[in-house]
């Protein structure tokens, strides 16, 4: 059995996280991302293959208690609003269904910002000083987390396990936990973590790094996935090899790897035979779905009707 980073994790994570073990280098999760409640993303797939992923992706910008509505441009409100009540969405998809949940937080800046201020661009919030006792950013901070916390605690009350994946993308600078370096963000995410474990007790998340640096890395411990987001500049077939290997030095070659989330999905006759154990993979929402802009439906047919592709 593999050894969760929470050593009170329910019985539920700790099946989930043996099952990803099991499918790392047998086979691969199908995964897309949602943020909408209408999940127009789900549906194109089961029009596209006749099939559904295993794994849904939801999105919590919305629950974000610091949201700057009198300064926010039509896109940010759009995408605010098409995001609330997602989480009843999510839960309620969960209890119908035998698929994996996983969780994105673009988290708008605790304090001040304006806009889409979970971007480093729209806000001046230095999350170094959330690392420093009583400042007004720490004491934002754990109010936010407080809030958040209920949230995912519904989810424990029904016995459902999420792959929890906060402070993403944590090598960049363009969201405010990397603006000041991986190794801020790494802080915070071990603040979380103990936060969680330890005062709030919730214990059916799965924890997710998301970062390949080899200084952000917070330590076996406080993982339960390794993972890594990739964006490639224009379509290549590919099992994405060479970013697993970099991933698995630079963090750790005892955790699960996860494609958390991709613009071009893996090929998937190349991973039949090459094996590269990733658990899962995520595409990214809206038009990383939808149209071939990104995903030919060549390629979404091949992904689904594979017997290497787990699915629904």
């Amino acid at each position: 059995m593999a050894q969760t980073a929470n050593k009170n994790a329910t019985k539920e994570a700790c099946a989930l996280l043996d099952y990803l073990h099991e499918v790392a280098g047998n086979r691969i999760i199908t995964g897309q991302h949602t943020q909408t409640n209408p999940m127009e993303e789900i549906t194109y797939i089961k029009e596209t293959t006749g099939k559904l992923p295993k794994l849904q992706g939801f999105e919590l910008l919305a629950y974000s208690p610091n949201i700057n509505y009198e300064d926010a441009s039509e896109p940010c409100l759009t995408e605010v609003y098409e995001n609330r009540k997602t989480l009843d969405t999510a839960l309620k998809w969960a209890k119908e269904t035998n698929g994996i949940v996983t969780f994105s937080f673009h988290w708008f800046s605790p304090i001040g910002g304006r806009d889409k201020s979970f971007y480093s661009e729209h806000t001046d919030f230095d999350p170094r000083q959330v690392l420093v006792d009583g400042t007004p950013e720490r004491e934002a901070f754990y109010k936010d987390m407080d809030i958040i916390a209920k949230e995912l605690q519904r989810f424990e009350a029904e016995n459902i396990p999420i792959l929890w994946r906060p402070f993403h993308e944590s090598d960049g600078t363009w969201f405010w936990w990397g603006r000041q370096g991986i190794e801020v963000a790494r802080d915070l995410y071990k603040l979380m973590y103990d936060y969680y474990t330890d005062v709030h007790h919730i214990n059916n998340l799965l924890w997710v790094w998301n970062g390949v640096a080899k200084e952000g890395y917070p330590g076996d411990e406080y993982v339960d996935v390794i993972s890594t987001d990739i964006y490639l500049q224009e379509y290549k077939p590919t099992d994405y090899r060479e970013e697993y290997l970099t991933l698995v030095k630079n963090t750790s070659n005892k955790k699960v790897a996860a494609l958390a989330e991709v613009g071009y999905i893996p090929d998937i006759h190349m991973l039949e035979e090459s094996k590269t154990p990733w658990a899962y993979y995520m595409t990214w929402s809206k038009e990383f779905c939808i149209g071939e802009q990104y995903n030919s439906v060549e390629n979404v047919q091949a992904m689904y009707e594979s017997d290497y592709a787990i699915k629904m």
